[in-house]
């Protein structure tokens, strides 16, 4: 199989590491890729977001599979365009992406199809927002109602700060706050069968204990020792099958990814957000348990043959992901410095690029991820952390305590 990954962040690098390691991957591109995917695929330029230039690169490379990463080429119809060229894509329509592209959708969509969520109000004028924020009273939720790179939302007990969010924002979804742990499901689908992976949980503030701004991920770890018993069934059963129905009622099949990030609360699992691909930096420890071949059941899903795919295999243990970020981050990051230490077996590329001269030097926020797997979550811990240690990178800061609450057995469901 020729398979063609679309992106260049960490996702895509734990992607290619999957791809690349499927036996029926005869060859392998990424476009644009990083530096630290170029080791097992062949890179391409393109403009991700184009989904006519997308769509001539599969032709041009004569694909058998194309995986589509990130969010924006995925809202913006890469998916659709590779298809038309009689090119299996996995990842879902315009149409369907729109569950991550407009959380207003999403909350229709959810309504519709009975799944639990929090009540919300879209809000377009300081009248309207005023209002929602009274309703709910704090911590206010604030959300940006389009894509925003996971930084859209805002979780404060601030009233002033909510007020700013939303009017930064201009069209924003304000909902009632969830209590509790939260999860990260991921369900590969052609549209009628699905496949849960493992879940995961991520840690979205910059700072250690949940401080500070939200960011699109500072670490993450699986499976879940503290997860409720039956709780992958009762989410298939009460969100994503339904899910998929309304999709397909609506005629816009969802098939892909389906990002389903709970908050298990008393009342049970409550669906906070979709996503229409692969999270990031959870990709990095669930596909590193994932024994079942990733290109496979991509193209199986991709193909409308997901409902004979084999069932998944696990590898035992746990796995945690712990990123670096630049000065800066979730702000303005700083770029262009050197990297030292980060050529080695579980570091992931994020944001990075190479110079002619060689030297790898910072080029996004998010920079490098170490990721490690163990016999259990403390063993995994500790040698995400080694690689972390290893690595060099001026005025770069990471979190201290991923998965150290699961690790010590401090997580509780709220009853």
């Amino acid at each position: 199989m020729r398979v063609l990954l679309v992106g260049g962040g960490g996702r895509e690098h734990a992607l290619a590491l999957g791809l690349a390691g499927d036996p029926s991957v005869e060859v392998l591109f990424a476009a644009p890729g990083n530096p630290g995917i170029a080791a097992v695929a062949e890179l391409r330029e393109v403009n991700a977001t184009d989904p006519a230039a997308v769509a001539a690169l599969a032709v041009e490379v004569t694909a058998d599979l194309v995986v589509i990463g990130p969010e924006a080429p995925l809202v913006a119809g890469v998916a659709d365009a590779v298809r038309a060229k009689g090119i299996p894509a996995f990842g879902p329509s315009a149409e369907a992406a729109r569950l991550e592209g407009s959380k207003t959708f999403a909350k229709d969509v959810m309504t519709a199809a009975g799944v639990p969520t929090a009540r919300a109000y879209t809000c377009t004028d300081d009248e309207g927002v005023g209002r929602a924020l009274d309703e709910f009273g704090p911590p206010y939720v604030v959300k940006n109602d389009g894509l925003a790179a996971g930084k859209g939302v805002v979780v404060t007990d601030d009233r002033a700060r909510a007020e700013e969010h939303a009017g930064e924002c201009g069209r924003v979804v304000i909902e009632e706050y969830l209590a509790g742990p939260e999860v990260s499901l991921f369900v590969v689908t052609d549209g009628e069968a699905a496949l849960p992976l493992l879940p995961a949980q991520d840690f979205k503030r910059a700072g250690d204990g949940d401080t500070g701004p939200n960011t699109g991920g500072m670490g993450a770890y699986a499976p879940l020792s503290w997860a409720p018993p039956g709780l992958v069934d009762e989410v298939m059963r009460d969100v994503v099958h339904p899910t998929l129905a309304e999709m397909r009622r609506r005629g816009t099949p969802f098939a892909g990814l389906l990002y389903v990030g709970l908050a298990i609360t008393a009342a049970g699992p409550r669906v906070i957000e979709f996503n229409a691909r692969f999270g990031d930096p959870e990709t990095q420890v669930v596909l590193a348990l994932l024994e079942t071949p990733l290109a496979g059941l991509l193209h199986a899903a991709a193909t409308g043959t997901l409902a004979e795919h084999p069932p998944l295999r696990w590898r035992a243990g746990a796995a945690v992901t712990v990123v670096v970020a630049a000065e800066g981050y979730p702000g303005t990051p700083r770029t262009g410095d050197v990297i030292t230490g980060a050529d080695r077996a579980g570091v992931i590329h994020a944001g990075t690029r190479r110079d002619a001269d060689g030297s790898l030097r910072s080029a996004g926020g998010r920079v490098l991820c170490g990721t490690a797997t163990g016999p259990d979550l403390a063993a995994a811990r500790d040698a995400a952390y080694a690689l972390v240690r290893g690595i060099e990178l001026d005025g770069s800061h990471h979190r201290t305590d991923i998965a150290a609450a699961a690790a010590a057995g401090r997580i509780t469901v709220p009853a």
